[in-house]
């Protein structure tokens, strides 16, 4: 039992280690091991398990085309400002939110004719607009990406349920994001681009739910 116990641990420590920032002064042989790990990620090699489920949501079959096509286009808003983050651009980042909001506030909810589907849809989207709103006032980077998970989980939400998009969709994980405690985000690539803390810890991160 204690023999499974160290390597468990020794495993654990390992995992946290590889998304760690290469820079520290490290032996040469650990380096060029952490390395090949990062690029391991990047590829999309770490998909989920098929079925793997992290977002619980309800699935809407019947949806009217107006609704489906503004999320699609909220989708791809989002993607814009998750790519301005990964760039550390402020600016792009706020514009791209601007956007996102645009989108939120012009979302046809009150279409929805199934209960069900409009009460879903009030609240992911009320989520979205006060994220995206947060994001949109500000210029600061810390404070855009700390309102990123609230906004992608939304959005992640909605896309899943509403079936919103033909393309795979990758709800994608940081665990050193908060303190170690972790974060999400939305991408339609599987390659690992982490938006959180950018070219500082560009690979930094795994799949961990496909939506085809």
């Amino acid at each position: 039992m204690k023999r499974t116990t160290v390597v468990a641990a020794f495993l654990a420590a390992f995992a946290f280690a590889s998304c760690s920032d290469n820079s520290q002064n490290t032996a040469e042989t650990t380096e060029a091991h952490d390395h090949e790990h990062h690029d391991d990620m990047a590829h999309g090699d770490n998909l989920p398990a098929a079925g793997t489920v992290v977002v619980e949501t309800p699935s809407f079959d019947s949806v009217a085309d107006p609704f489906r096509k503004n999320l699609s286009q909220l989708l791809d808003e989002y993607i814009t400002l998750k790519d301005a983050l990964v760039e550390s651009d402020a600016d792009a980042a706020k514009e791209a939110a601007a956007a996102v909001l645009a989108s939120a506030n012009a979302m046809p909810v009150a279409a929805l004719q199934v209960e069900d589907q409009k009460a879903f849809a009030e609240k992911q989207v009320e989520v979205v607009r006060q994220s995206a709103a947060a994001i949109s006032g500000t210029a600061d980077i810390a404070e855009q990406r700390n309102n990123l998970e609230n906004l992608s989980e939304a959005v992640f939400s909605l896309t899943k349920a509403f079936g919103a998009t033909d393309q795979k969709v990758y709800y994608q994980h940081c665990p050193m994001v908060n303190n170690n405690q972790g974060a999400y985000w939305v991408s339609t690539n599987p390659e690992i681009r982490n938006p959180y803390f950018g070219s500082s810890m560009l690979k930094c991160g795994s799949n961990e739910e496909v939506v085809n």
